[in-house]
């Protein structure tokens, strides 16, 4: 156990902040059974309560062990998930009974999204896929890093598993040097990339922007009246995309009261309980959300702004949101398969976390935005575009967002930016989905992964210092 080091008051701030995390781990488990009627390992709960109140505020564990089976224990071929014409009842995972949010269920779902939820095409056109070169290198597994407020190295190798890692890969100069699929992902198979869908659609509306066809400065009432009677009236293009609108809605998944529970029930994105009378979709939603605060003053992650971003693409194209991301970025990007976007009952888009899609072709799409908007042979996003993104947001805005393991970020655009040495900048979801660009390194890690717990603040210690160790690695080693 490490003792965080510090002022007292310093120690204390530290170790509550731990305290609190795994607190809200707990709780998920136990709202698991309460939102779904699923099945609660007593122990394992236990276990994460365990965890959380052994943090004192002397001293705090900074490689707490994860309160869920390892990866191995997981694995979902070996535990035979939807194997058998029917699938024996107990290996079945479904929508109805919200199994298929379940862990460790969610280790075979979230390569098998489209099996379970409503989804429409994005096409890749009729061109062939674009090359990828291949220089696999045998010297990363063995780059070691120390978790965030850790006293143990681990290596690259060892993350993977400690991360319940699907796929990842990784690219340098434009090569793919680095490969691996583990579980129910194959190399050709798709997997939902949760809220790295976000930054699809900001590049898309960054896109707009830049050819004039969208003011970021304008109200979003410009372009959506049906929103002048919600919180979004007085709210501009550009606050949507930066979330810092002031909202009274709440997205904590530990809690069965938040608003996000009201809004994934409206979306379709988990079964509704018998008797619902509320908004039937995404749009119907949105227009129910009432202002809390100024507009443009605070960072608040809040994933209805990108539903609102989603609907502003769609309406100034003219065009369903996954034809724009088919003509922005499936077709001229060369994408091996098509992707897919989650949808309501509306056939909304989901554009806040909704996209299926093959690892290699979010890896095409996160190395054209390390190359300055080029892939492919052409230019498909200016480069004034990926430069604004990549210089990223207010900062002080930011710090009202609370993210305690990315002290110095910003948010623009619908993308997280590190301000780091080496303008570092992500697309980032929940369960361990990453697209992570690092420009001084030349160098993208593109990442899938079923992890049991949802939240990046979980995920970052061991995830960040990670992907900074592979960069430091290949720009160490640049002439090999």
């Amino acid at each position: 156990m490490q003792v965080i080091s510090g002022e007292p008051e310093i120690r204390v701030a530290a170790a509550r902040r731990i305290k609190s995390v795994y607190e809200s781990e707990w709780r998920r488990y136990y709202l698991q059974k309460k939102t779904f009627g699923g099945h609660v390992n007593v122990r394992t709960a236990l276990a994460a309560f365990a965890i959380a109140a052994s943090v004192t505020a002397g001293a705090a564990s900074a490689q707490t062990p994860a309160p869920f089976p390892d990866a191995a224990a997981t694995d979902p071929l070996a535990m035979g998930w939807m194997v058998g014409s029917p699938p024996p009842p107990e290996r079945q995972i479904r929508f109805s009974d919200g199994s298929f949010m379940r862990f460790p269920q969610t280790r075979w779902s979230f390569s098998h999204w489209r099996q379970i939820l409503p989804s429409t095409e994005i096409s890749r056109g009729d061109g062939p896929a674009s090359p990828l070169p291949v220089a696999l290198r045998d010297d990363l597994d063995a780059v070691t890093f120390t978790p965030m407020g850790g006293d143990h190295a681990m290596t690259w190798a060892q993350s993977l598993d400690a991360n319940y890692t699907d796929g990842i890969l990784v690219m340098h100069r434009g090569s793919i040097i680095y490969e691996r699929y583990f579980g129910a992902l194959t190399p050709r198979g798709q997997h939902i990339a949760h809220s790295v869908t976000k930054s699809f659609v900001g590049t898309a509306a960054a896109m707009l922007i830049a050819e004039g066809k969208l003011d970021r400065d304008a109200l979003v009432t410009r372009y959506i009246p049906e929103l002048a009677g919600s919180a979004f009236a007085d709210a501009t293009v550009g606050q949507v995309l930066d979330m810092t609108t002031g909202l009274a809605y709440t997205e904590v998944y530990t809690d069965p009261n938040s608003d996000a529970f009201a809004f994934v029930r409206a979306a379709s994105m988990i079964p509704r309980p018998p008797g619902y009378d509320g908004p039937e979709t995404t749009w119907d939603y949105l227009k129910t959300l009432r202002k809390a605060g100024e507009h443009g003053a605070e960072f608040h992650y809040k994933s209805v702004n990108t539903e609102v971003a989603g609907w502003l693409v769609a309406r100034v194209s003219g065009k369903p949101l996954a034809e724009v991301l088919s003509e922005r970025f499936w077709i001229p990007l060369g994408m091996d398969r098509d992707g897919y976007l989650q949808v309501d009952s509306s056939g909304a888009a989901y554009a806040a976390g909704g996209l299926n899609l093959e690892l290699r072709d979010l890896a095409r799409f996160c190395e054209m935005m390390r190359d300055g908007g080029r892939f492919n042979g052409r230019q498909i996003v200016p480069q004034a575009v990926i430069a604004d993104i990549a210089a990223g947001g207010d900062r002080k805005a930011f710090v009202a967002g609370g993210y305690a393991t990315l002290p110095g970020w910003s948010y623009h655009n619908q993308w997280w930016v590190s301000h780091n040495p080496d303008g570092a900048f992500m697309a980032r979801g929940v369960f361990g989905q990453a697209c992570y660009v690092d420009p001084k390194a030349e160098m993208i890690i593109v990442r899938f992964a079923s992890n049991p717990q949802a939240s990046n603040a979980l995920l970052d210690p061991l995830s960040l210092p990670a992907y900074q160790a592979i960069a430091d690695h290949l720009i160490a080693n640049r002439g090999n």
